[in-house]
């Protein structure tokens, strides 16, 4: 099981970048976890999959920016430690 963090800054609050995380992780398949917005105006996202390649797809296009008004300029993707999640969820 492969779990990370990755907190993505950039134009990445008022454009649908959860929404957009949320349905590239449902489109993907295999990914569980969950995304939120922070208060500093970046996004958490704590993801994780059996799956290695789906993984480093999901980080790939989170990458790009799941929405065309999004614009990620940072990803700060680092191993994690986290209780497991059963599904892809908004939070909060």
């Amino acid at each position: 099981m492969q779990k990370v963090r990755m907190i993505a800054q950039g134009r990445v609050q008022g454009v649908g970048f959860r929404w957009g995380v949320y349905a590239l992780a449902t489109e993907i398949g295999g990914i569980t976890g969950r995304v939120w917005n922070r208060e500093d105006g970046t996004v958490e996202i704590l993801a994780e999959s059996k799956d290695s390649p789906l993984m480093a797809k999901f980080i790939q296009e989170i990458r790009k920016g799941p929405t065309p008004f999004s614009k990620v300029t940072y990803l700060d993707v680092t191993l994690a430690n986290f209780e497991s999640y059963k599904d892809f969820k908004i939070a909060n």
